[in-house]
């Protein structure tokens, strides 16, 4: 195995594109993806997902010696490379059911250019048993290979957190497994030269891939326990938030917060753990529960805001609500999986007429997934029988929201971020 191998990574987005710019500072790197437009966009030296500052992308895009990226929408360059790894998404269906095909594509795609001693890496988020269940077995028919003699390979799950500029993909642990222990060793030295925050190298595949899964499930469940929690304190007219506050004050107690839980990972990785569980023959009933507490919640802030704007007497029928911010989390640009329109459909469904505005959230994006004509904050010249604080963009912390509102008019804080006097409502 080469001390110095060139590195292909499968795929440009949120995980990927960090992970290609960083293995680039030190070795040779091809990034690969089907989206040519994604593809001329990063080769300009510009990453609208804001994961990858320009100045860090055009840099590695100057090639030398023994390091620098190569981005590209051709399969047949993947053939230069000796370390395969994989990082497309692997989404849910509308019957949130795991759908592999991203994954089986890529593999097919590597298989075709797969030559002997290569290894494969997966980091897409998986159940356990996807790499060498799934995955091999594409890799060996679209290449003429055999696993483990004339190819390998790991698993080494994504821990990227969309929007967050502390814990960058250099400063997360990484957890690494491979085929075989050799290789096991010499995918988490790899994984080494390029995370700071060090590796954990688990003793099988199957191990990493539980592990990543139960990560976003955990979280999925805590979030799902306190969104539980504020359903029940509303009706007893007490604030979660002053709850929250005075159990934190205990040494063992983990504060989570009630909200939306959208995104790519924890809002579907618990399905894929769920999925595996049911072929085997058991039911997980905390899981799925959590996923359905967190799945209506949108619905019922919705439903929520409906209340507050009967008893003021506000307009619903036929009146004019404004929903602050349609990602899935807070300054961030990326709006898979998000939860906040859910809000939004259910305040069209009491017959009200919905404005979107998020600053961050790409216009032509929202419009061909949600069929939405987003407003940016300039936009915005009227003022809304209810707004709904979705996601707590800081340019919406700053801003003066009575300014939105009529007399009777209702304001719902979805975070729990801005005064209590201010607003009607919050979680």
């Amino acid at each position: 195995m080469k001390k110095q191998p060139c590195i292909a990574i499968i795929g440009l987005g949120y995980v990927g594109l960090p992970l290609a710019v960083a293995f680039a500072e030190q070795f040779k790197v091809i990034g690969f993806d089907i989206n040519k437009a994604r593809v001329d966009e990063l080769n300009q030296g510009h990453d609208h997902t804001l994961e990858v500052e320009d100045h860090l992308l055009q840099s590695v895009l100057k090639e030398d010696e023994i390091s620098g990226l190569t981005i590209t929408a051709s399969a047949e360059v993947l053939s230069q490379a000796d370390i395969h790894i994989v990082t497309v998404p692997t989404p849910t269906d509308k019957n949130r059911q795991p759908v592999l095909t991203p994954l089986i594509k890529a593999s097919e795609t590597i298989g075709q250019v797969l030559k002997k001693g290569d290894i494969v890496v997966y980091e897409s988020t998986v159940y356990p048993g996807v790499t060498e269940e799934v995955c091999v077995p594409v890799l060996e028919q679209s290449s003429g290979l055999v696993f483990n003699t004339d190819f390998y390979a790991g698993y080494s799950p994504e821990r990227i957190n969309p929007g967050d500029k502390t814990h960058t993909v250099t400063k997360i642990l990484k957890v690494t497994s491979g085929s075989t222990p050799e290789v096991a060793q010499y995918i988490d030295h790899l994984y080494a030269k390029v995370i700071t925050a060090g590796t954990h190298l688990a003793p099988s595949i199957k191990v990493a891939e539980a592990a990543k899964v139960i990560e976003n499930s955990q979280r999925d469940i805590n979030i799902a326990f306190v969104n539980e929690l504020s359903k029940i304190f509303r009706l007893l007219d007490i604030d979660t938030d002053d709850v929250l506050e005075a159990a934190a004050t205990k040494w063992n107690f983990i504060k989570y917060t009630p909200g939306l839980v959208g995104g790519h990972c924890i809002g579907v990785d618990p399905y894929y753990l769920a999925q595996k569980a049911i072929e085997v023959g058991y039911n997980p009933e905390i899981i799925l529960s959590g996923r359905r507490m967190n799945d209506g919640m949108g619905r019922y802030v919705a439903s929520e805001v409906i209340k507050l704007m009967l008893n003021k007497e506000a307009k619903v029928k036929n009146g004019k609500a404004l929903v602050l911010g349609i990602t899935f989390k807070e300054n961030c640009p990326d709006t898979r999986n998000t939860k906040a329109i859910d809000v939004i459909e259910e305040l069209k469904a009491y017959n009200m007429q919905v404005d979107v505005c998020d600053p961050w959230a790409d216009k032509a994006e929202v419009k061909s997934l949600f069929d939405i004509d987003l407003l940016r904050l300039d936009e915005v010249s009227s003022t809304y029988d209810a707004v709904v604080l979705a996601v707590s963009h800081q340019q919406f912390l700053e801003l003066d929201l009575s300014n939105y509102q009529n007399k009777n008019s209702v304001l719902f804080d979805v975070k729990s971020c801005l005064p209590k006097a201010q607003v009607d409502g919050r979680l």
